[in-house]
């Protein structure tokens, strides 16, 4: 169990990137949804134990990770958001060169550990090739492949699908949910769909907080009933952007549609929808974006 009691962090000593983040996340996987700049990034950070935040207290199984860096990271995996590796070097000697740095010493047990990680990620059979030459998704499976070296208990994923095609970020996200049946991972994305297909618990980051944590299902049924569409021409968007609250837009076939929040229908012309973790999310923005005096969400996207 990773548990999380009122963690917040400044950087410039007013703005902060966190603010009192308070969680409880079981072994499985575990989804932290937010936009970027939601913090987090830092909150990632600061439970791999790379930043020291201001206020507030981390534990897992009972170490207290702040006080404790080195016993976490004695059971930590981690692949951040930019993963360096040295191009010219082949898969097979980086991993082992890592299990070295991660106290794999033996070299009978570290080549037993990096054959069964290199399977396991399905690099097996380009072992031989230089890391330059990969994609970017075989470079995601070998940052996945080191950071299970040592057989951690905690595996943190920063934004991992980012810039993937749909083919990789599907076996990607594959490997993910098999590493996920046995230890703590959180996955750290703005993709909403990666959290509906992978996580059985999602918390919502906006503003350095977290302002929902429940299961998908549970967050979608908050909402059930609450969501409305209807094709508009993009002229009258601005008016609509005004007279409800707008939560996304979609272009179909050259005509703007639009997701409104509302109990009822708005007009006869809404048809309900059935809703989606996404219009959750669209929805959570909306919400706590007025209520901090930013306005209403600016979100286009083509279907």
């Amino acid at each position: 169990m990773l548990s999380i009691a009122g963690l917040s962090h400044s950087y410039d000593g007013r703005t902060r990137a966190l603010d009192n983040v308070t969680l409880e996340i079981p072994p499985g996987m575990f989804g932290l949804l937010g936009p970027n700049g939601a913090g987090k990034s830092t909150l990632m950070r600061c439970v791999a134990t790379l930043q020291i935040p201001t206020a507030g207290a981390i534990t897992f199984d009972g170490v207290d990770v702040l006080a404790h860096p080195a016993r976490l990271r004695q059971q930590l995996g981690y692949l951040p958001q930019d993963f360096g590796v040295y191009p010219r070097v082949s898969a097979y000697d980086m991993l082992d060169h890592l299990a070295v740095l991660k106290g794999v010493t033996a070299r009978a047990e570290r080549r037993e550990t990096v054959d069964a990680l290199l399977h396991q990620v399905n690099l097996w059979d380009v072992r031989k090739n230089a890391l330059a030459g990969f994609s970017g998704g075989m470079r995601q499976r070998f940052g996945i492949a080191q950071a299970l070296i040592g057989r951690p208990k905690l595996i943190i994923v920063d934004e991992p699908t980012a810039g993937l095609d749909p083919e990789e970020r599907n076996r990607f996200n594959n490997l993910l949910a098999e590493i996920g049946e046995n230890m703590v991972v959180i996955l750290s994305t703005h993709i909403v769909d990666d959290v509906t297909d992978l996580c059985s618990r999602v918390g919502l980051m906006v503003g350095g907080r977290i302002v929902a944590d429940d299961s998908p299902a549970a967050l979608i049924a908050s909402i059930a009933g609450k969501v409305w569409a209807r094709t508009i021409d993009k002229a009258e968007l601005p008016a609509y952007r005004t007279q409800f609250d707008l939560i996304a837009t979609k272009l179909r076939a050259g005509r703007t549609q639009i997701h409104v929040l509302s109990d009822t229908a708005p007009d006869p012309a809404f048809a309900p929808v059935v809703s989606s973790l996404e219009d959750v999310y669209f929805a959570t923005l909306l919400q706590h974006r007025q209520t901090d005096g930013v306005g209403p969400v600016q979100t286009v996207r083509s279907a």
